[in-house]
């Protein structure tokens, strides 16, 4: 690998509430190689939100270090993933009159900050205004509107904001760990960069990441976002209730559900039996895996029904025409396709990074999707976003930034 190579990397940063994630991908034009991860269980966070700022900090650190052995580089710079309840979307028009007759970039910015101009609460932040479509004296449906002529011009836009407390300790916590922020991503936004089809997004697609805190919807139709939705459940509540309802510690709950987990209880033999381990020193003990199934199977029906309920208030199901995509570690439960198809009448299928090349074999899963997905974020913002070599300094803009790479995608 030549050395000019290697200076073109963008790193994604996926703090979750259970296990953080580090991905460094080289930028070859328009292709992307994996060639460092790293892994650590999250100590420090719940529902996305950080509660202990050391500990965050300590499992950041963990993490990069492995990225940074595999990958052989120094890690500077990074691009954040954010999730939790606390964030909150909604759709805005603006209105401008155009100044040369003709559009220019300085109306397209105009109008949008027109669109922005909305009172939010005291104690929440903008992350992203994302342009849906414009409107050229009437005229819809405009996806580029530089060029054209016209007297006015309106936007739609999509306006994610996040709790300011919760933005900024991530921020903290990166920074204390030896890493400026690129840019602060919504999760979801960056996984549907590298598990969505240009295809799917153009005919109308639910994107649902099931994480460990959070369970985060996406909707994308027409190239672009429609609505964007945070639940407070995820793969951690799972682990919770199998742990209660087997009487085992946390950790064998998680390995039990990993190794065994299934949505379906109805589709698993009656006569297959797992060892679950005990608290206390007492002996482990065998039970059926139908147990676990049948612990599992209302929990994952309730997050899904409670999603399917969002896709119907919201009024934005009836353009998902190409179904639901399903990614994050917690989709890879046996038969959950199945489950998610009944639930939304919907055809249903698991999302897995595409497109890449180097570690694949690893990355290639539901679990690494947001971690893909915020290089490919990184990549779509264009070569001023890279680093060669770690450089000082943070960048504290968090607006306006998924235009382009919208553009770039679709």
């Amino acid at each position: 690998m030549a050395h000019e190579e290697r200076g073109d990397l963008i790193v994604g940063l996926d703090i979750g509430t259970t296990k953080i994630c580090v991905v460094v991908g080289e930028v070859h034009d328009t292709r992307i190689d994996i060639i460092g991860i790293g892994r650590h269980p999250s100590v420090g966070l719940r529902r996305g939100v950080v509660v202990n700022i050391e500990s965050t900090v300590h499992s950041i650190r963990q993490a990069v270090e492995e990225a940074e052995r595999m990958a052989g580089c120094e890690i500077g710079s990074v691009y954040v993933g954010i999730a939790g309840s606390h964030i909150k979307s909604f759709n805005s028009h603006g209105l401008i009159a155009i100044k040369h007759n003709e559009i220019r970039q300085d109306d397209i910015d105009r109008v949008v900050d027109a669109a922005r101009a909305v009172p939010i609460p005291p104690d929440q932040e903008v992350i992203h205004v994302l342009p849906q479509e414009f409107m050229v004296d009437g005229q819809a449906d405009i996806q580029d509107p530089i060029g054209m002529t016209g007297v006015r011009l309106e936007a739609d836009v999509h306006i994610v904001t996040g709790s300011a407390t919760a933005v900024h300790n991530i921020v903290k916590c990166c920074n204390r760990a030896g890493l400026q922020v690129t840019d602060v991503v919504l999760e979801p936004l960056a996984s549907a960069g590298a598990v969505l089809t240009r295809e799917e997004m153009e005919l109308g697609v639910g994107l649902l990441d099931i994480g460990g805190g959070t369970a985060d919807l996406a909707i994308f139709a027409d190239g672009t976002i429609k609505h964007t939705f945070v639940l407070g459940l995820g793969g951690q509540n799972l682990t919770n209730d199998l742990s209660i309802g087997l009487r085992t510690p946390q950790k064998e709950a998680e390995r039990l559900k990993e190794e065994y987990g299934c949505a379906l209880a109805s589709l698993i033999d009656k006569d297959q039996v797992i060892e679950v381990p005990s608290v206390g020193g007492r002996k482990n003990r065998k039970l059926s895996r139908r147990v676990m199934g049948e612990i599992l199977e209302p929990r994952v029906e309730e997050m899904l029904t409670l999603i399917n309920q969002e896709l119907l208030d919201s009024k934005h199901k009836e353009m998902i025409n190409a179904g639901m995509v399903l990614t994050g570690g917690s989709c890879l439960l046996d038969n959950m396709e199945e489950l998610a198809e009944q639930i939304f009448d919907l055809p249903v299928r698991i999302g897995r990074p595409e497109n890449i090349g180097g570690v694949v074999d690893v990355v290639g899963t539901p679990q690494w999707a947001t971690g893909v997905g915020l290089v490919v974020y990184g990549m779509k913002n264009g070569p001023g976003e890279r680093f060669k070599r770690p450089k000082g300094g943070m960048v504290g803009r968090f607006t306006g930034r998924m235009k382009d790479w919208f553009k770039g995608i679709v």
